[in-house]
């Protein structure tokens, strides 16, 4: 019980004290840089997805997907529709 009450004395004057002024913060061009990555790597993904995606397409209307051996993926117990033969 003691140690939880020192550590909460603790975060207690760690929250007191103050930071840096506001003129001395600035944004470094190492997190733009990181920022501008990320930005990047999302519209590499979203291009790569829409391409994949016409790819899938393309190969259900070419007939590489045969709808006779689609298996319904949830079955409900009691519904007199997916009773086997």
């Amino acid at each position: 019980m003691d140690l939880h009450v020192l550590a909460l004395v603790r975060l207690a004057e760690l929250a007191q004290q103050e930071g840096p002024e506001p003129e001395d913060v600035k944004a470094g061009w190492v997190a733009f840089g990181i920022f501008g990555l990320l930005i990047l790597a999302v519209v590499v993904l979203g291009l790569s997805l829409v391409k994949r995606l016409k790819n899938v397409d393309a190969a259900e209307q070419g007939g590489l997907y045969d709808p006779s051996r689609k298996k319904p993926r949830h079955q409900i117990p009691n519904d007199p529709g997916n009773e086997r033969p």
